[in-house]
């Protein structure tokens, strides 16, 4: 059994285009609310968190959706195209609404761009289950989070570009040439990933067209008690990382300029540290998780990310170190990401894929809903300082209720010759 590293590459394009705008609002639309809009970090927080509030409610139900759907393009691909498409459009209003500092317009264009990114996130992830063998999967959420991390990388090459050190940077060139990126990376998938055609085959492996009476039986039947006992504790880890995570994400542009003193986009440059590292250790990890399996991989990545973040605090000015620390905190990410999603899904029935991305995003989400108004609020009220400390907390929670998990950790079955791994396959 091969993996399919070219077309698994192409299926990531749609999380490329994902990356690349999370990555510009991530690092973008705290500065406007700061600088544009004088807003404090804590109502900050709370508009950065608008995304995973809408998330919350609009993963699984988009997840469980397209599950559903069918049309001759397939059932993702309805929704990918149109997310795109509506995302792309109203996010180069948001360069506009902060130029003429019209509030009003600013909230209504991130709103949609917001809606539009939910409405495609879950279909865009579960694409490349429903067309992967199982054992399989770490490999290929490896090459998935691969694509991720380019687009994140790309959009922060291009705002240490795009973005002078000025008091009033004109961001329109910037979500212009981001949006590009989006457009040109999903066109590339529609024309070239068949949908259908995949699917029907994935269902021919996996004998689910000769075996349907007992896949719907078993689809009916509650998960054994053991497994809802993992699932529950991995979506808990899952919940407390992302509050680590997603604040020091959330707040590292302001961060680096208020706290280390580094001026105008140079903090895109710190962050292609730790992008560069992801980008590097995915496939790695995929590879370490076939041999040890996922849940040692993630608490490897999660010990990573406990010393990163406690060593972190110590650094009030820019230092050579703080790179190693950076790689660091890529590096565990990608033992983190490549592995934990396969595992919530290991867990689905065959039809759920879609649903359990859902949950996985429900959790993820809801974590990244809390963390930028509470840990906003740490900053704007305690100290800026108080970052990293809160981050290597929920680090060390993580760590705890990652223990307690005991299923999805489906080992790949490895090839018998080593470059066997290098196959591209069929």
């Amino acid at each position: 059994m091969k993996l399919n590293y070219l077309r698994t590459t192409i299926i990531g394009l749609a999380f490329m285009s994902i990356c690349a705008f999370w990555q510009l609002y991530d690092s973008i639309i705290p500065l406007i609310l700061r600088d544009t809009f004088e807003i404090g970090d804590t109502v900050a927080g709370g508009i950065m968190a608008l995304d995973n509030i809408l998330a919350l409610f609009m993963l699984p139900l988009f997840g469980a959706i397209s599950d559903k759907t069918k049309t001759r393009i397939g059932k993702r691909m309805p929704y990918i195209i149109g997310g795109t498409a509506m995302a792309v459009i109203s996010m180069n209003f948001l360069p506009v609404g902060d130029n003429k500092v019209n509030l009003t317009l600013f909230l209504a264009a991130l709103f949609i761009a917001l809606v539009s990114m939910s409405t495609y996130r879950s279909p865009a992830v579960a694409l490349m289950p429903d067309v992967t063998p199982k054992p399989l999967r770490s490999k290929a959420n490896a090459i998935i989070n691969l694509m991720g991390a380019m687009g994140g990388a790309f959009t922060l090459v291009v705002i240490s570009i795009l973005v002078p050190d000025t008091p009033k940077p004109n961001y329109s060139p910037l979500f212009l040439t981001v949006s590009a990126l989006m457009v040109i990376a999903v066109v590339a998938l529609v024309s070239i990933i068949d949908e259908n055609r995949l699917v029907a085959e994935m269902e021919a492996v996996n004998g689910h067209q000769t075996d349907k009476k007992e896949s719907v039986n078993d689809e009916k039947k509650a998960l054994p008690r053991d497994v809802k006992k993992s699932l529950i504790f991995i979506l808990m880890s899952i919940f407390f990382w992302f509050m680590a995570y997603n604040a020091v994400t959330t707040a590292f542009s302001k961060y680096a300029q208020k706290v280390l003193g580094i001026k105008g986009g140079g903090f895109a440059t710190n962050l292609l540290v730790a992008t560069a590292a992801a980008v590097i250790s995915y496939i790695p990890v995929g590879i370490i998780a076939s041999r040890i399996g996922r849940r040692k991989t993630i608490l490897i990545g999660i010990s990573m990310l406990f010393v990163s973040f406690g060593a972190a605090y110590f650094f009030t000015s820019y230092n050579p170190l703080l790179t190693v620390i950076l790689f660091l905190v890529g590096s565990g990410w990608a033992a983190i990401n490549v592995n934990s999603y396969p595992m919530v899904v290991e867990m689905a029935k065959g039809s759920d894929v879609g649903k359990y991305t859902g949950y996985y995003y429900t959790f993820s989400m809801a974590a990244q809903i809390l963390t930028p108004v509470l840990s906003g609020a740490l900053l704007e009220h305690v100290h800026y300082r108080t970052l990293f400390p809160y981050a290597t907390v929920f680090m060390g929670l993580s760590f705890c209720t990652m223990l307690m998990v005991r299923h999805g950790d489906s080992k790949p079955i490895l090839p018998k010759e080593k470059l066997e791994m290098m196959d591209a396959g069929d």
